[in-house]
């Protein structure tokens, strides 16, 4: 029996952090979208428990940062065991205090499955909605739209597809998009969401490697009373994912009893690797998160890496079908994200063979496009370390305007800093560009800031130097370049 065509402008595969945080980003543009997810509910475990700063930022402007801080907590201090006792104090990452361009510091711990839970009900507050129960078995497109058929239910027809549902992906497999890359670490891993009595929650406790035993690292979960265990084997053991194999593992490598693990919330294994697929775009399917690239889960880089996927890529689909930007203006998210997560994949398989330190880079508050087609500077001589076009935009309060704020939504914001005599001018309301999307441009004038340095700063809405200059007269091409 032929079922009828269900439509929508973007259908999202896959309902983890990355799929959630673009469809909330487009439903707050104005964009229909529907998610749907393989499973029956939202992923149960904690696997990727770290946000980031830069993704704390970008959680902000999503309007859910209240509910990440209030559901979370900072990372916990390490405590190294010997035979028992307590041999000293470890501190995960470097100490980087907060600046009023930064305000987020360090990472903030929070369950992977309830950033989803947060995430998807903001998306329902904005009328979106998870359809559950959906296994894609068959992408096809043509030059106005993508059809994906399902084992169940209605096939879709969509104006464009974003696959982001991991590292198996079915979406991008259908494709035929290859994924090439490295094992990390040989050795197979157990990751565990359990009850357990006998450790404070103070620390996230190291048992060390012992004769043929692999290390056990045992944390809480902030915000929960669920700990999260993780242990490592040697080559060619399957890890036991049963209660009891889970309770044998810690009982041999701590100082705890096997009844002191009192439940298995969540249990699986997995062997460390980085890959990335060779190519994030086909035709008018795109490739999100794990779906594009799969890291070690060390230094917290692949949950934060794929939610700043689909905070590129939302405004640009928005801008697209809502804004009247040109359809070139999606090439730029692959011209963008690739090299940025070709980066944080070696980044993070540093952390993991312990050739780096959990330091500034794991914070993500440096990642900028200034190589992209969308980053126009247009000021000359600028200074070593200067802002330039294509970096993030610093936030601050100047005369009263904390700037953050001001860019919060999804419009763009024209910055004009500096007001003496020789600062820049805002053009009036006429001369501002006609730029893609809704919302259009705000205009927003404070004293002088260095971390901008005086002049213009037009910033997109994902919070990048789009363009920036001494004066407004290059700023009408810039934006015809995106209008057409």
């Amino acid at each position: 029996m032929n079922l009828p065509f269900q439509q929508t402008d973007v259908l999202v595969v896959g309902a983890g952090p990355t799929g959630l945080a673009l469809a909330v980003d487009l439903a707050r543009h104005g964009v229909t979208a529907l998610v749907v997810e393989r499973a029956g509910a939202l992923f149960p475990g904690s696997r990727g428990k770290g946000l980031q700063p830069r993704t704390l930022e970008v959680l902000e402007d999503l309007g859910v940062l209240d509910a990440v801080l209030a559901a979370g907590g900072p990372y916990p201090v390490g405590m190294i065991w010997q035979d028992g006792v307590r041999a000293g104090e470890h501190r995960m990452s470097d100490d980087i205090p907060a600046d009023e361009g930064a305000p987020y510091a360090g990472p903030w711990m929070l369950p992977q499955w309830r950033t989803q839970e947060i995430l998807a009900a903001r998306l329902a507050e904005l009328g979106g909605a998870i359809s559950f129960g959906r296994e894609v078995t068959g992408v096809a497109q043509d030059a106005e739209g993508v059809t994906v058929a399902f084992a169940a239910g209605a096939p879709v027809r969509a104006r464009y597809v974003v696959a982001a549902d991991g590292g198996r992906s079915t979406v991008r497999r259908a494709l035929g998009i290859g994924m090439t890359g490295e094992p990390v670490d040989p050795h197979p891993m157990l990751v565990a969401d359990v009850r357990i009595g006998g450790l404070d929650r103070d620390h996230w406790h190291i048992f060390p490697p012992t004769g043929d035993q692999g290390y056990l690292a045992i944390c809480p979960l902030a915000g929960t009373e669920e700990f999260q265990v993780v242990a490592q084997f040697a080559e060619g053991v399957t890890p036991d994912l049963s209660p009891d194999g889970i309770r044998r593992v810690v009982a041999a490598r701590s100082h705890l009893a096997p009844e002191d693990l009192t439940e298995v919330r969540w249990a699986s294994d997995f062997r460390p690797r980085a890959a990335m697929a060779a190519r994030f775009r086909e035709g008018r399917v795109f490739l999100a998160g794990d779906s594009a690239h799969v890291h070690s889960p060390a230094g917290g880089q692949g949950l934060n890496t794929s939610v700043q996927d689909a905070y590129n890529l939302g405004w640009k689909l928005a801008a697209v079908l809502r804004g009247g930007a040109r359809p070139a203006l999606l090439d730029s998210y692959e011209e963008e994200r690739m090299p940025v997560a070709a980066g944080m994949l070696g980044l993070s398989t540093r952390i993991h063979r312990g050739e780096t330190r959990r330091g500034d880079a794991t914070r993500q508050l440096g990642i900028g496009y200034r190589d992209s087609a969308l980053a126009v500077e247009s000021r000359e001589a600028l200074p070593e370390g200067a802002l330039r076009a294509g970096d993030r935009a610093p936030d601050g309060i100047r005369g009263g305007v904390r700037l953050f704020e001001e860019f919060r939504g999804t419009h763009w914001t024209l910055l004009a800093v500096g007001t003496g005599p020789a600062g820049p001018e805002l053009p009036g309301a006429a001369g501002l560009p006609v730029l893609p999307g809704r919302a259009g441009v705000r205009t927003v004038r404070i004293p002088s800031y260095e971390a901008y340095g005086d002049g213009l700063f037009l910033i997109r809405p994902d919070g990048h130097v789009g363009w920036a200059g001494d004066t407004a007269d290059s700023l009408a091409a810039y934006a015809a370049g995106l209008t057409g």
